[in-house]
């Protein structure tokens, strides 16, 4: 096994990342559910926000429906979750046999081979096609497969209908493409009364948005081992947002962290961009809001950025009726995967989101309208690191600190560095 050297939990990307496991820290407990099972299954989950308990009437399910294996859901707090994993993965704590990983983290992993490769166990009772080939996408790694996706979780759109109807717009019909969108966040602008369009987020989630735009306009951020960051794709999505700020005046000036969120709650904000894990708060605030696909902001093609987490289990596990175990439960959240979707969430398998019941649903089927052209961070390793000096330049940018074009050249130097 290759040293472990801990590179997740120090990126400033890492907040933002586990922004999409739910906005709570509080929960630091495990699991409650209760098994007669006589082998032990410890699973490492970051859901300490609303969707812990989800999760766990899932674990208490499998629990209750066989009495040979026992899985203990132990929630980590999201802030402190990959800094518990290096631990663990380092051999500085005891590890546990089951663990959910984002995505984008998972080649940072398994190139240091500390991940199970799962080839062996996925066919049989984990099969690949009892889920949306996009979500495998990311749980490999050249060619091999790391982890067995629990959901997709890509950037969504939400409006305020009530401020929609104000201004003469239909509330159930939010605009589609750029062009749409202009329009209407200028329909939607009072300025002199503190309503905005569309406040535009300087910060997160930016590491959705931006790269929504990108993917919108045919770019690519990294590709063969390049930084490319001064492409006319990437350039025009820099642009086009700070057009919002600037010449069409839509969005204040300088928000600064959740501050559009924040104008959102208090209903001064009419269009918000932000992930799935969102809808919990915005029912509990009571504001009469839509929820959609993301209107098309680039210009030649669908795509939306998203993130993921996965099943992965650490390469010290080796005891045969440990995995046998892991593969029945893996299998059982397949199948029984609703009560992940009543979280807001989409989960991957097929036997949820096709199902009549999450039809139903407000926001999930939204998510899984996207599931066919969504898009993921490059796959390089330390994407966190890596990619700071983007949304480092995305940030100067749009609070008028640098030029667009001077501000994307510094960071495709700073993160080709990384890259080398």
């Amino acid at each position: 096994m290759k040293k472990w050297v801990s590179l997740v939990a120090t990126t400033s990307l890492f907040a933002g990342l586990m922004a999409g496991c739910g906005p709570s820290d509080s929960s630091t407990g495990g699991g409650s559910g209760e098994s007669n099972g006589d082998k032990e299954i410890v699973f490492w989950a970051p859901f300490s926000g609303p969707d812990g308990p989800n999760m766990q009437k899932i674990v208490d399910g499998f629990n209750e429906k066989q009495d040979e294996y026992d899985v203990k859901l132990q929630i980590v707090p999201q802030s402190e979750y990959y800094k518990t994993v290096d631990l663990a993965l380092n051999g500085q704590e005891d590890a546990p046999e089951l663990m959910i990983m984002h995505g984008d983290q998972i080649m940072t992993y398994a190139e240091q081979d500390v991940l199970k490769g799962l080839d062996d166990i996925v066919g049989d009772t984990v099969q690949k096609d009892q889920y949306h080939e996009n979500a495998w996408k990311g749980a490999e790694v050249e060619g091999t497969t790391y982890g067995v996706p629990l959901d997709i979780h890509p950037l969504m759109f939400y409006w305020n209908k009530d401020l929609f109807k104000a201004a003469g717009l239909d509330p159930e019909s939010p605009p589609t493409n750029r062009e749409e969108f202009i329009a209407a966040a200028q329909k939607l602008t009072k300025a002199d009364e503190g309503q905005w369009g569309f406040a535009l987020p300087t910060l997160w989630p930016q590491q959705f948005i931006f790269p929504t735009i990108v993917y919108q306009n045919g770019g690519t951020l990294i590709e063969d081992g390049k930084a490319d960051y001064t492409s006319e794709a990437v350039v025009d999505a820099l642009e086009f947002e700070k057009d919002l700020i600037s010449k069409y005046k839509v969005s204040p000036e300088n928000v600064q962290q959740d501050g559009e969120l924040t104008l959102f709650l208090q209903g001064k904000n009419a269009m918000h961009l932000n992930g799935p894990w969102m809808l919990n708060q915005f029912e509990e605030s009571n504001i009469n809001f839509g929820v959609s696909t993301v209107p098309r902001l680039g210009t030649k093609q669908d795509a939306v950025f998203a993130n993921s987490h996965n099943f992965v289990i650490p390469a010290s596990v080796e005891d045969e009726t440990t995995v046998t175990g892991i593969e029945e439960f893996l299998s059982y959240v397949a199948d029984n995967g609703m009560a992940w979707a009543e979280s807001g969430q989409a989960p991957a398998s097929k036997a949820v989101y096709e199902s009549e019941e999450f039809g139903k649903l407000k926001q999930q089927p939204q998510v899984a309208k996207q599931f066919d052209y969504v898009q993921y961070s490059p796959a390089v390793a330390n994407w966190g690191p890596v990619s700071d000096p983007l949304f480092k330049a995305v940030n100067e940018a749009l609070l008028g600190q640098k030029d667009v074009k001077k501000a994307l050249e510094d960071a495709e130097k700073e993160s080709q560095a990384q890259l080398q």
